[in-house]
């Protein structure tokens, strides 16, 4: 990303020839949306005054009769969209008010923004790193339907171990990966390296950093792409550029991705595994002298990710898809413990690296499916309470805990089985997401609610084809 002022942006613009400028922001599920301005309306004052747009078109924002709202762009998010045939500008934008001149309270950026805010006046730390790992597939079709009286979806991919038999211009070559056996073959198995590395090489020519790639567990195209560590509202903002990219590289290819959590049946999910880490100045505050290296602090972190957990999950695995991925008996953790090296879960402490620089935690529960400014900063929110109230996070488990017995298991929370348990424990548990005013009691009742009515209700009423397999002959 750019760093540069709104001074540096015109001239920046003049000298690249720039023809439109287009003001990129998130919506309250997690969609970036944008509009596009022809460069002359692009003036210092916009970085002041910014942009009106209609704020109650926007899903979970303005009601119609308070619906005017200002889009001012942030000159630091300055870049080319790498994917518009004319030469154009792209701006990550906060939302205002226009008559209080007050950043919007639903606004997931400016809710990440008051994160970091809040926690820099804590005097714990100056800065939290977050480091997402988000798992997609890439798919060669996408079909789904659903009306009242049928419903239907179909994914298709060159490498889905259901194609073993198929017809394939006259020959099929084989070499699909093997149900969960997708995890690091070399090609010809793994058919999306070249797309891979064209889709990081977009990234890096915007300043993103990455550092690795590779072909993910399950068959059917599943990847994982992952991006160096950067604090909070920044990385969230690369978060949304890394799925733009990944999406319209795929495109421009004939093919598509989703970041859906369970795309496939029998098959592993797309995890998004958070890494965290709190500094001060230049001094790690995770290394220490406790389990694997820890400190003290980050215990207590663990502790409070571990205790709001499945509050937290209300924002980080926030669609009813989330748990088809939470269930037992897969690489997907849904027992509330911390291990080392364990990746069975739901907290890991990373121990490859030795230097104090590495130390970190990495919650395994998110998935891609989340708003990351609202998932980062509700992650974050339950890390401090556990610092601020010293939450002991209990004893390690560092046997696989998919092994235990049924009365070793009975003292291990669990993650929510479903987005109606993780938004009824979300209106339970919001309070530390509350201080300095992070949260505010609207934004998690407007979530809860528009979770509820606009999607968990939609799929709970709706009868399913595999419901007719089971019950039409009773």
């Amino acid at each position: 990303m750019s760093g540069m002022s709104a001074k540096d942006v015109l001239t920046y613009a003049k000298e690249r020839k720039v023809e439109f400028v287009d003001m990129k922001f998130i919506d309250f599920p997690g969609v970036w949306q944008h509009i596009t301005y022809p460069i002359k309306q692009l003036e210092l004052d916009s970085f002041v005054n910014g942009f009106g747009f209609d704020g109650s078109s926007i899903r979970g924002w303005q009601p119609i009769n308070a619906s005017d709202m200002l889009l001012v762009p942030d000159p630091t998010t300055a870049v080319i969209d790498p994917f518009c045939q004319a030469p154009t500008l792209s701006l990550i934008c906060k939302i205002f008010d226009p008559i209080t001149m007050e950043p919007y309270s639903r606004d997931p950026r400016n809710i990440a923004m008051k994160a970091e805010k809040y926690l820099k006046s804590t005097g714990l730390a100056d800065i939290v790193n977050f480091g997402p790992e988000a798992e997609f597939f890439v798919f060669d079709s996408v079909r789904y339907d659903a009306g009242p009286n049928h419903s239907s979806h179909h994914v298709d991919s060159i490498e889905g171990q259901w194609n073993t038999g198929r017809e394939e211009g006259g020959a099929n070559l084989g070499y699909k990966p093997r149900y969960k056996e997708g995890y690091f073959p070399v090609a010809p198995t793994d058919t999306l390296y070249d797309l891979r590395c064209e889709m990081v090489t977009e990234m890096q020519k915007m300043g993103i950093e990455v550092e690795t790639h590779h072909h993910e567990v399950a068959t059917g195209g599943q990847c994982e792409i992952d991006m160096k560590y950067d604090t909070l509202t920044k990385m969230a903002d690369k978060l949304m550029w890394f799925k733009y990219i990944i999406k319209n590289v795929a495109r421009r290819r004939g093919k598509t991705v989703t970041f859906m959590p369970k795309p496939l049946y029998g098959d592993n999910g797309s995890g998004m595994h958070c890494h965290m880490s709190l500094w001060k100045g230049d001094k790690p505050l995770f290394a220490g002298d406790g389990y694997q290296g820890m400190s003290e602090m980050a215990m207590f972190y663990i502790g409070g990710v571990i205790n709001h957990a499945q509050a937290v999950c209300g924002f980080s695995n926030p669609t009813t898809n989330s748990y088809r991925r939470l269930v037992p008996g897969y690489e997907a953790p849904i027992n509330l413990a911390y291990s080392a090296r364990n990746r069975s879960a739901a907290v890991r402490i990373p121990v490859a690296q030795k230097s104090p620089k590495s130390k970190r935690i990495e919650f395994r529960t998110p998935d891609p499916s989340c708003n990351p400014y609202l998932a980062f900063s509700a992650m974050l929110m339950a890390g401090l309470d556990g610092v601020e109230k010293k939450m002991n996070p209990g004893q390690p488990m560092d046997k696989d805990i998919y092994g235990l017995s049924p009365e070793e298991l009975k003292d291990i929370p669990a993650a929510p089985g479903s987005l109606e348990q993780a938004l009824n424990a979300l209106q339970k548990d919001h309070k530390f997401m509350l201080k300095g005013d992070v949260f505010t009691p609207d934004v998690i009742d407007t979530w809860i609610e528009y979770k509820t009515k606009k999607e968990l209700d939609l799929v709970r009423m709706r009868p399913t084809p595999l419901e007719f397999s089971l019950y039409f002959d009773i």
